[in-house]
């Protein structure tokens, strides 16, 4: 079971005490167990500030982007989307696309989910050959469990691979989501954005 799942539903009594054992075999010296791929992802994720919502199907992921525009007042607003795909999708929301920077969010998909960092792995396919301060400071990001991977080098082989005729230029992470801590110099220079992750069930 996944670990979006085993949030939505928490693990019974008797599972608990069918995993005691091990944790009581595990000595101090242990080298620590290496967590599966979507559970880092998770975890470095929500440390980085992210908001996650996990969806099993498109009508949960249609309810999620509800309740986005929502809580942020954004419904009939202007809203930075590149993709006509997105477009479509969402078009029952009454929202005015548009590519200017100065609209309240943008929506996008994304390359790939970086479990070790937590990041989202974005290119030229999603936003052109903007650079990140030029786009919103509220990004709306939509993806699936198929786009979850270890490290950025995996998905840099990903990419190339899927775009063997035409590899994407502009390739770049963002991993902070939340508003600088002053005097933080680990995230100096880095661009912040307020990111919702919609994470689409496919496997």
């Amino acid at each position: 079971m996944s670990l979006f799942r085993r949030f939505l539903n928490p693990k019974s009594k008797s599972d608990k005490k069918q995993e005691s054992p091990e944790k009581a075999e595990r000595g101090k010296y242990m080298p620590e167990v290496k967590l599966p791929t979507d559970e880092r992802f998770m975890l470095n994720f929500k440390n980085n500030g992210g908001k996650f919502l996990y969806c099993e199907d498109n009508k949960e992921m249609q309810e999620a982007f509800d309740n986005i525009l929502l809580e942020n007042d954004w419904y009939e607003k202007e809203c930075f989307c590149l993709d006509p795909n997105l477009q479509d999708k969402f078009k029952g929301f009454n929202l005015s696309f548009t590519r200017s920077g100065s609209a309240p969010f943008f929506l996008s998909t994304c390359e790939y989910l970086v479990a070790n960092d937590g990041s989202i792995l974005i290119s030229s396919n999603q936003i052109k050959e903007c650079k990140l301060n030029d786009l919103p400071d509220n990004f709306v990001i939509i993806s699936s469990t198929s786009q979850l991977i270890d490290t950025i080098g995996e998905g840099l082989r990903g990419i190339k691979f899927r775009n063997k005729q035409r590899i994407p230029s502009n390739i770049t992470t963002i991993k902070n989501f939340e508003t600088q801590k002053e005097g933080d110099f680990m995230s100096y220079g880095s661009s912040t954005k307020n990111l919702y992750l919609l994470l689409l069930e496919d496997l």
